[in-house]
C-alpha cells in the first residue's frame, strides 16, 4: 500500500490505515463517493468514520485494502503486525455471517447500536481478507 492514509478507488473501495506508523496520523475532510470520510492511525489503533459516524476500529493498528460497504454487509483485507480486535459498524440487531481467510467462522449478532467485534489471526499471516455478509 502505498503511504497515504486514505484512498479511494474507480471501483466504489476505499484503502486506509498504516499499522507501521509509530506516532499517530489522521486525516480529515476526505471527500469521496458523497461522503465526508476521517481516518485515525498508528500502531496501537486504526479507526475510519464517515460523515462523523464510527465505521471501522481496530486495535492494535490495521492497514485495510478495498473496504467496501454493501447492503448485505463489508468486506475488505486487512493486514497488521499483530493479531487485531476489529469492530465494524453495520445493521442494529442484525445477524450475520463472517468470513475470514475465505473460510466461515460462523455467525454473529450486532448490539443495539450495530457494532460487530471480531478477532483476525494477523501476526505473520500477511493479507486477510474479511467479509461480513447477512
Amino acid at each position: 500500500m502505498s503511504k497515504k492514509l486514505l484512498c479511494a478507488g474507480d471501483d466504489g473501495k476505499i484503502s486506509f490505515g498504516d499499522h507501521t506508523l509509530e506516532s499517530k496520523a489522521k486525516l480529515d475532510d476526505f471527500e469521496y463517493g458523497g461522503n465526508i470520510w476521517k481516518v485515525k492511525t498508528f500502531k496501537t489503533m486504526t479507526k475510519l468514520e464517515k460523515n462523523g459516524m464510527f465505521v471501522y476500529e481496530s486495535v492494535p493498528g490495521t492497514s485495510v485494502y478495498d473496504f467496501h460497504e454493501a447492503e448485505e454487509g463489508l468486506s475488505f483485507t486487512v493486514e497488521g503486525a499483530e493479531d487485531a480486535q476489529i469492530t465494524a459498524e453495520l445493521a442494529e440487531d442484525t445477524e450475520y455471517e463472517v468470513f475470514i481467510a475465505n473460510e466461515s467462522i460462523g455467525t454473529m449478532k450486532t448490539n443495539l447500536s450495530g457494532k460487530l467485534t471480531l478477532s483476525v489471526e494477523l501476526a505473520g499471516a500477511g493479507h486477510v481478507p474479511v467479509r461480513i455478509v447477512k
